[in-house]
């Protein structure tokens, strides 16, 4: 299982996955950005998260508790989008575009507000620090869970109607969840990296 060799091969045949996964991503942030006929649901989604800064501000430890509830938030939500993505890979499909809407409809609300150039300064400040290990690790996340639904879709087809490759596809089945394991540890590693950063650098950056 932790044949670090055998796992990084498989990680390259995941290539289409996380390339489609990384549309997807982009794809949402576009669609956040041009399209308001989601700006209420977006809206709500803001909200919330300035519900959750306001809540972190006020604890005791705000920089201790940015770091627990940015990295358990990712981590988990990670973790439940890799394993649901069994159910024929429709959880990180919506995952990845409504995160990516929220991400694009920030950045046009700023631009707005304060131009261009206070945008990439934002970019550059707020996102890129911590984001550079988030959105790959939340993409890589996206990408196995729709493999998973894949796999499972295929599986499925195969029971009810070509039984003779059943076999074959479980094994393919096992195989995928046995490289799961190793892939989880790198990516809850490289998440609390970025919610360290993003607590600590990202936070010292945007207030210079």
């Amino acid at each position: 299982m932790f044949k670090w060799q055998v796992n990084w091969d498989y990680f390259k045949k995941m290539n289409p996955y996380i390339a489609f996964a990384a549309i997807l991503f982009l794809a949402g942030m576009v669609i956040g950005g041009i399209n308001p006929a989601f700006k209420s649901f977006l809206d709500g989604q803001l909200e919330g998260l300035g519900k959750i800064s306001n809540m972190i501000d006020d604890s005791s430890n705000p920089t201790l508790t940015m770091i627990v509830f940015i990295f358990l938030n990712n981590a988990i939500k990670s973790i439940v989008v890799m394993y649901l993505g069994a159910m024929l890979g429709i959880l990180p499909f919506f995952f990845l575009v409504v995160n990516g809407m929220v991400i694009g409809y920030l950045l046009k609300g700023m631009a707005e507000l304060h131009g261009g150039g206070y945008v990439l300064e934002i970019i550059v400040k707020g996102l890129l620090p911590h984001g550079i290990l988030e959105i790959p690790a939340i993409i890589i996340a996206c990408a196995y869970g729709m493999r998973f639904g894949v796999l499972v879709f295929k599986a499925l087809g195969s029971l009810m109607f070509v039984r003779s490759k059943s076999g074959r596809l479980g094994e393919e089945l096992e195989g995928f969840v046995a490289r799961t394991v190793p892939m989880m540890v790198v990516l809850t590693i490289s998440l609390l990296l970025a919610a360290i950063i993003e607590s600590t650098f990202t936070t010292w950056l945007l207030t210079m």
